[in-house]
């Protein structure tokens, strides 16, 4: 069968037209739809390019399109947007193996039900066709261009929840919280929401209340007039004026002093505020986008922090994962800092070998991104080759201890669930531990390490290698074993406790063969 053939054949099962369209030039990608939507019972036409859906559209219609974000020609965006201009109820699904921010808002802003990542589970792919011939298209009014971003990066499931919030929240000014671990990226997300938003062409303030002196915060927030206090020789405009029209970025919000926090609470109760000194109510008109590393309920509970701010600020909450819970992601974010740094310093970009790779994806890294991003900076200036090997990272994390770029060491003790800090020994090393001159870590009596070292010892004698890949495989065994035993195969519970992606733990009891451990 030719492409042309394939491309507009439709399942026999309902003469009166397909209910559900697939565009994709993957021919690959069309056979396993095809496939799995007539095991379903959903009858389907299969498209190899935008331009034979747009003329097929002229004379019928179906229930549902599911559209590959890139393909030759016209591309799935194009092709969303002429959608909705003929047919604005059809929900369209967008694919992509593009994993990236501008991928995920452009495809919301057209007006998409849903945005399906490559690759895909096919169930999901299923279950996500079926919801969306019930429920019908969500009614979204067509958004311009937006302005290019800056990448945000990550593949993680975690991620792409961060990515799908973004873009839902584009038409909105609504209030945001953002939550997450220090360098998680809370202040990249805030910008990312300000310039997908009705407020892009409106300026972006951003002012961490933690790095004000407490005398100075309240001029900083809300300006003052001449004379004001002393020193003050002119009147001086604060952030909420700064912001007016545009998005005021309030970070570290936790460690505002109380009687700012009541300030602020009125502001955005009543929308008005005053100069310090002055006499005349000023409007505010800036969306407010707070972030914080604190437990703020905790901060509540122990009455550091004003409920009502916290119930005002609280609107919508959105947490960034730290990235112990996408490690997948290192990986993908580990080269594009690597090609960043090259740009910056105008050199070769280096690469890191399959093993460093690895290696990387094992340690917490409680500095999350930001740790990463430095890291990355000092290998392309440190690094003796092009080629990165595990000999080539600093010491300290080759010993076992995480403190990389001015990053504590202390802080190293939070680590996943299942995936230790592998240490230049083979062994779990947090920085609790305290590191010999040798490079490994010195473990108390009873510590379940020394039984690992002992067995790495063992090998060793016996002349075995490779121990890295064999060791790694047994730990993983008998952590995902014992996990999914204990919680009587339940996947998507064992990788929620495990911190794996739902597709990780998957992909790793199929190769570590506990399909009769898991459901």
């Amino acid at each position: 069968m030719n492409r042309d053939e394939e491309a507009g054949r439709s399942v026999a099962a309902d003469k009166s037209g397909a209910s559900v369209w697939v565009a994709d030039d993957d021919r690959s990608i069309r056979w396993v739809l095809e496939k799995a939507l007539e095991r379903a019972g959903l009858p389907a036409r299969m498209f190899a390019n935008a331009a034979e859906v747009l003329e097929a559209l002229a004379t019928e219609q179906p229930r549902v399109l599911v559209s590959d974000i890139r393909m030759p020609g016209t591309s799935g965006i194009d092709l969303l947007q002429e959608v909705k201009r003929r047919a604005p109820g059809l929900p369209v699904i967008i694919m992509t193996a593009y994993s990236d921010l501008e991928s995920a808002v452009s495809a919301f802003q057209g007006g998409a039900f849903e945005y399906l990542t490559k690759p895909f589970d096919v169930d999901k792919a299923i279950a996500l066709v079926r919801r969306a011939l019930d429920e019908g298209a969500p009614q979204r009014e067509p958004a311009e261009e937006s302005v290019a971003l800056p990448e945000i990066l990550g593949q993680a499931p975690a991620m792409q929840e961060v990515f799908r919030a973004i873009g839902r929240l584009s038409q909105s000014s609504a209030t945001v919280l953002l939550t997450g671990e220090s360098g998680s990226g809370k202040e990249v997300v805030a910008r990312a929401l300000h310039r997908h938003s009705t407020r892009a062409s409106g300026p972006f303030i951003a002012l961490n209340t933690a790095a004000i002196p407490r005398d100075l915060l309240e001029s900083e927030l809300f300006g003052h007039e001449r004379g004001a206090f002393t020193g003050a020789q002119a009147t001086r405009r604060g952030r909420f004026e700064q912001a007016e029209g545009g998005t005021l970025f309030l970070d570290e919000i936790g460690d505002m002093p109380a009687d700012l926090q009541t300030r602020l609470l009125r502001v955005l109760s009543d929308g008005f505020f005053y100069r310090v000194g002055g006499q005349q109510p000023i409007k505010a008109d800036a969306r407010v986008i707070a972030a914080t590393h604190q437990d703020l309920e905790g901060l509540v509970r122990a009455g550091r922090f004003r409920e009502d701010l916290f119930h005002r600020l609280n609107v919508i909450r959105l947490r960034l994962p730290p990235l112990r819970e996408r490690r997948e992601d290192i990986p993908l974010l580990a080269r594009h800092f690597l090609a960043r740094s090259a740009k910056e310093l105008g050199v070769e970009p280096k690469r890191l070998t399959e093993e460093a790779l690895q290696f990387l994806s094992h340690l917490p890294l409680p500095g999350n991104v930001r740790q990463l991003e430095n890291l990355c900076h000092w290998l392309t200036v440190l690094a003796p080759a092009q080629s990165i090997r595990v000999e080539d990272l600093p010491a300290e994390l080759r010993a076992g201890t995480i403190a990389t770029a001015g990053i504590p060491a202390a802080a190293a003790a939070d680590t996943a669930p299942g995936r230790p800090a592998i240490g230049a020994e083979g062994v779990s090393a947090s920085a609790a531990s305290v590191v010999a001159d040798g490079g490994a870590p010195r473990l108390a009596p009873g510590d379940w390490r020394l039984t690992l070292r002992a067995e790495v010892r063992k090998r060793l004698d016996a002349g075995e290698s490779s121990l890295m890949d064999e060791l790694a495989r047994d730990f993983e065994t008998v952590v995902i074993g014992t996990v999914l035993d204990a919680l009587h195969g339940r996947r998507i519970d064992a990788a929620a406790r495990l911190g794996l992606g739902r597709n990780t733990i998957t992909r790793k009891i199929r190769e570590l063969k506990l399909e009769h451990s898991a459901d």
